[in-house]
């Protein structure tokens, strides 16, 4: 909703992001609603407070930006002192020690909630403020060290994006007039995966679905379990095999699919995904995978998915009919090497963040001991 005069944003919850405060998806109300106690200033910490989701109470952001609005339900604000520097008391509501406690205050029995006695109650360490002030200025810095390094991340993903319009549009629209065919004719059938069962008596390894619903494939997404039979080759985690996530709570996740960065002759996939042989005569895997998030696909996989108490599901019907541009080989291949290098810059850059969150834990978690 884009804002009115007379309006203003009011954060809830879902703005409270995990590297601050998320603000592109806002709620606007009439001023009139607002009351002064329910404004935000500058350098407050807004908390989330109640949440069906543990991970999701005591969450915590500074309104460092130049915020101009409220806070709704299901939030608190806490507003630092003038014995605290504003920007070491936000980070205190980053350190792990913090959310460790109040997630164990919060937990309830359906509804997590954290209330203002538990918040009241919460010990702050507070050396002397010249003190405060070069913890918080170290802090900020490693901090942004991250964040540029996640800057990094999306411009590469701006660059295969714009690369992937250049050479073949919008697939919504497919303003180049590629040849658009049906999935069952580029691909070799369409196969359920293998589920485990409890009286299983075979042993092995089974994907779970989050191993291709997170944007990519990730091989660290399985566990051990037992089979009541033994998977059939067309059933194992294989590189020419396109995963596709068959049924989630979730719209936006059913349909979701991944090529495997490996093949194993000991993990399979679960009867929860329908696995495709692409043709690859035809279709490149890296075009495919990238058209498969597109606009293009997605309303199609939406449109068609069926749900049944509450879960949103799709079958190999369904997928086959989905009907794909299909430019020609030599350029999907081309855009597949643009991915391939572009892809090796973000499992680098993925490599360095992995560093920097590292250190910047070990940081908070001295500065607020008193050893840093």
């Amino acid at each position: 909703m884009q804002p009115k005069p007379g309006y203003s944003p009011v954060l809830r919850a879902g703005n409270i992001g995990d590297h601050g405060l998320v603000l592109d998806d806002l709620v606007y109300v009439p001023d009139s609603k607002i009351s002064d106690r329910q404004r935000v200033a500058p350098n407050d910490v807004v908390i989330a407070t109640s949440s069906g989701s543990i991970k999701v109470v005591g969450k915590a952001a500074q309104a460092r930006h130049g915020f101009e609005g409220g806070f709704g339900a299901f939030c608190k604000v806490l507003r630092p002192g003038s014995e605290v520097d504003p920007l070491y008391f936000g980070h205190f509501f980053r350190t792990s020690a913090y959310r460790h406690r109040v997630s164990t205050l919060a937990a309830g029995a359906n509804i997590n909630n954290l209330k203002n006695e538990h918040l009241n109650n919460l010990l702050l360490p507070l050396p002397p403020r010249a003190e405060q002030k070069r913890i918080a200025k170290i802090l900020d810095m490693a901090d942004a060290l991250r964040a540029k390094r996640r800057e990094s991340l999306a411009l590469l993903d701006e660059l295969l994006r714009s690369t992937f319009l250049d050479m073949f549009g919008d697939p919504v629209t497919n303003p180049k007039g590629w040849e658009e065919q049906k999935f069952a004719a580029l691909a070799d059938g369409f196969r359920n995966g293998l589920s485990p069962s409890t009286k299983g008596v075979v042993d092995g390894e089974v994907l779970t679905l989050s191993a291709i619903t997170r944007g990519g494939f990730d091989f660290s997404k399985r566990r051990a379990a037992r089979f009541d039979k033994a998977a059939s080759p067309r059933q194992m985690l294989s590189t020419d095999t396109f995963m596709i996530c068959r049924g989630n709570g979730n719209l936006e996740l059913v349909g979701a699919g991944a090529f495997p960065d490996r093949s194993s002759n000991s993990v399979c996939f679960p009867d929860t995904m329908i696995g495709a042989t692409v043709d690859q005569t035809v279709l490149s895997p890296a075009y495919l995978d990238y058209l498969w998030k597109s606009r293009r696909v997605r309303e199609q996989i939406e449109k068609g998915a069926r749900t049944t108490n509450g879960t949103h599901k799709v079958n190999q019907k369904i997928l086959g009919s989905l009907v794909l541009p299909v430019p020609p080989l030599e350029s999907q291949r081309g855009f597949g090497l643009v991915a391939e290098r572009v892809e090796e810059q973000r499992r680098l850059a993925h490599a360095h963040l992995d560093q920097l969150d590292a250190l910047f834990a070990s940081l908070q978690s001295r500065a607020f001991r008193g050893d840093l």
